[in-house]
């Protein structure tokens, strides 16, 4: 008889196994198991919440984050003026590019202006100037309203001071100040009109690329550079840019008027230090933002009224959003600007 049939019939000899006795056997085992058991339950259910403290956390994070975003879209923080310093001399900065699509567009410094004219606390205006210049549009613009707010506010004056660098469409705003300042080593002046562009027709023939151009008006495609230059195209365009330069020429000797320097070379397009410009009477005096509030408007007290870009604005530029289709504009379109 086999062991097994030995324990399914205790009757035939094999002495009975009760079932308490087994369970007593087993209980060592089963209460580990169990031990085991509870402690892997216990464990899973710590990680559960630490999990769920860690994700409350992370989503308050974010929530928190988000909030400043919109916060600091709805009010940006260049905006926000010092207006509890009482008497002071406003700074306007006009920096980089003058563009309508640039920091230094005429509606962001236009704005500027307006906000610093009308604070009475705001015994003059100091233009800090840092650009090689840019659209003669915007720049005019700029200037004409620099001289309607000086007629307005006849007591408010308005000071152009150069740091790096003051040419071109930047000098044109600078033209209207009653005063201009700049550093011994700032570059100064460039009075003149640049428009460029590429041709790639030998390129294209190079390469049997054939173009097709289908255009309603005989001009339309003026400046094509993807054609063939056009000598009449071309004297017709050097008029433009001459025009242009004329009237940057006549707004510079309104602003400037008898100081200018009798010398032919002042709209010729060249760039002088501070100190040339000084004897060249395109500057009055040399010295700082700092300088002209402190011994000059006599307000020491210096308070921002520049425009700035909003975070998210500043975040889309790192990432470099805008490479491409500035690159592409600057390759193929004939800009005309005062640079």
């Amino acid at each position: 008889m086999t062991d097994w049939e030995s324990d399914k019939n205790p009757g035939w000899g094999a002495e009975p196994v009760s079932a308490a006795s087994r369970n007593a056997g087993d209980r060592p085992e089963s209460s580990r198991d169990w031990k085991l058991i509870e402690k892997l339950v216990m464990s899973l259910q710590s990680e559960q919440r630490k999990s769920r403290r860690w994700g409350i956390f992370f989503k308050l994070l974010t929530f928190i984050y988000l909030f400043a975003i919109l916060l600091l879209l709805k009010f940006p923080l260049g905006e926000s003026l010092q207006s509890a310093v009482g008497d002071h001399t406003a700074l306007i900065e006009i920096t980089g590019t003058i563009a309508a699509d640039e920091l230094a567009s005429a509606d962001n410094i236009v704005g500027s202006l307006r906000r610093a004219f009308e604070d009475p606390e705001a015994k003059a205006v100091i233009l800090r100037i840092n650009s090689g210049g840019g659209s003669p549009v915007q720049s005019g613009y700029v200037y004409d309203e620099i001289v309607r707010l000086r007629n307005e506010y006849p007591d408010k004056k308005v000071y152009a001071v150069i740091s790096d660098i003051g040419a071109s469409g930047a000098y044109y705003i600078a033209a209207a100040a009653d005063e201009i300042y700049a550093d011994k080593a700032s570059l100064v002046g460039s009075i003149g009109v640049v428009a460029g562009g590429f041709g790639f027709t030998g390129t294209m023939d190079k390469l049997g690329v054939e173009r097709r151009l289908y255009t309603a008006g005989e001009n339309k495609a003026f400046l094509d550079p993807f054609s063939p230059e056009n000598p009449e195209e071309v004297t017709f365009w050097q008029d433009v840019l001459e025009t242009t330069h004329r009237q940057f020429i006549e707004q510079v000797r309104a602003g400037r008027g008898d100081r200018l320097a009798d010398d032919e070379r002042l709209f010729s397009g060249l760039v002088w230090t501070g100190e040339q410009a000084l004897e060249l009477g395109l500057v009055d005096g040399l010295g700082s933002s700092s300088y002209v509030a402190r011994e000059i408007v006599g307000y020491k007290e210096l308070v921002d009224y520049s425009s700035r870009r909003s975070p998210f604005e500043n975040l889309i530029d790192q990432l470099g959003v805008s490479v491409g289709s500035g690159f592409a504009s600057q390759l193929i379109e004939s800009r005309l600007e005062l640079r």
